[in-house]
C-alpha cells in the first residue's frame, strides 16, 4: 500500500529497507485518490520506535493512508529530540477542527498511577471526547485502552501482583466478527503491563462487547459503539526485539524482572525471540482499517459526526 507519510520521517528509510512501500507527501499529491486520514496520538517515550512499529502494520492494506502525528500540549517528551517533535508532530489544539477516518492512541508509561493523577489527564480526556465526533473509528492500545474504558464507561483498572510480560495465547469470543477475519482459532499477542481490566466489569456494561481474552493475560479486546471504538490491552504492534530490549534494559538496571514468557527460543535470551504474533497483528490492523474505517467512513470527511 502507498503510505503517505510526512517528508523525511525516519520511519520511511527504515521501512524501505524492509521492502515496505511508502511514499512521502511530495509524491502522494500526484495521485488522484482520496486517502484515508489516520492520526496517531503517540504517548510512548520512544516516539520514533513507536511510529515505525505502527506504520509497519498500517502498510498491510491496499488503501492509501495519510498519516498525521498528534502530541499533547500539556506534556513534553523527554526521550525524543525536540527537533523531531517540532517537525512531525502537531498539538491537539491545532488539530481539533480537523476530522479523521481513523485514530490510534498508544500506551503510556503511567499505568501504575491513578488516572486522575496523570499530569495530562485533562487534555487526554478532552481528546477522547473530541474523537467521538471527529473520528470514524479509534483504536486504543494498552494504557490508552484502560484509560478509554475508564473515562467512557467507568471500567476500573487493577494492579497486578506480578507484571504480565511475554507472549500469550488468546482466543476469540465471536469468531465471525469482522475484526477477526482470517484469524486462526488461537493467536498470540505480546503483553507488558502491571495493571489489568477484568471481564466481570466489562460484562456489566451493556454498551461494551468483550471480543477476545486469554487464560493467562486476561481481557484482550473490547469493542464499543459498534466498532467506532476498540480497546486492545496488548501490544500486537511490537517488533520482534521490543520485549528483548525491555528485558535487557531492566536487567542491566538491576530491576526485578523475569524472563518474558513464551518469548525466547528455549527460554534462552542468547537464542533470540520466537516470533509468532506478526501474522495476526497484520490482520488486526488491516481488518480494522478495512471494515471499521474504510467501509464506515463517509466519502466527505466533513460528514463524520
Amino acid at each position: 500500500m502507498p503510505l503517505n507519510l510526512p517528508d523525511r520521517l525516519p520511519a520511511i528509510d527504515i521501512l524501505k529497507e524492509e521492502n515496505i512501500f511508502v511514499i512521502d507527501n511530495s509524491r502522494a499529491t500526484q495521485q488522484d485518490i482520496r486517502p484515508l486520514r489516520i492520526v496517531l496520538l503517540n504517548l510512548m517515550p520512544l516516539k520514533i520506535t513507536t511510529e515505525t512499529d505502527m506504520v509497519r502494520l498500517l502498510s498491510n492494506t491496499p488503501l492509501q493512508l495519510e498519516i498525521s502525528f498528534m502530541k499533547l500540549k500539556s506534556h513534553t517528551s523527554k526521550n525524543t529530540p525536540i527537533e523531531h517533535m517540532e517537525t512531525f508532530y502537531t498539538d491537539f489544539q491545532d488539530m481539533r477542527s480537523e476530522k479523521f477516518d481513523g485514530m490510534i492512541v498508544t500506551g503510556a508509561p503511567v499505568e501504575q498511577m491513578p488516572f486522575e493523577e496523570v499530569n495530562y489527564w485533562g487534555e487526554i480526556t478532552e481528546i477522547f471526547d473530541w474523537a467521538r465526533t471527529h473520528v470514524t473509528s479509534t483504536l486504543y492500545i494498552c494504557w490508552a485502552a484502560q484509560a478509554g474504558l475508564y473515562h467512557y464507561y467507568g471500567v476500573p483498572k487493577y494492579s497486578l501482583d506480578k507484571k504480565i510480560f511475554g507472549i500469550f495465547e488468546h482466543r476469540m469470543l465471536d469468531p465471525l466478527h469482522a475484526i477477526f477475519r482470517g484469524f486462526d482459532d488461537t493467536f498470540y499477542v505480546p503483553h507488558s503491563r502491571h495493571t489489568e481490566v477484568r471481564r466481570e466489569d466489562i460484562l456489566k456494561v451493556p454498551e461494551l462487547t468483550l471480543l477476545s481474552e486469554s487464560d493467562e493475560a486476561g481481557v484482550y479486546m473490547v469493542m464499543g459503539r459498534g466498532g467506532r471504538e476498540f480497546f486492545v490491552t496488548g501490544h500486537s504492534e511490537y517488533s520482534p526485539s521490543t520485549l528483548d530490549v525491555e528485558f535487557t534494559r531492566d536487567n542491566e538496571k538491576g530491576l526485578p524482572i523475569e524472563l518474558p514468557k513464551n518469548y525466547y527460543v528455549d527460554d534462552d535470551p542468547a537464542k533470540g525471540p520466537l516470533v509468532r504474533w506478526r501474522g495476526h497483528a497484520n490482520l488486526l490492523f488491516s481488518n480494522w482499517l478495512n471494515y471499521f474505517v474504510y467501509q464506515e467512513t463517509p466519502f466527505n470527511i466533513k460528514d463524520i459526526k
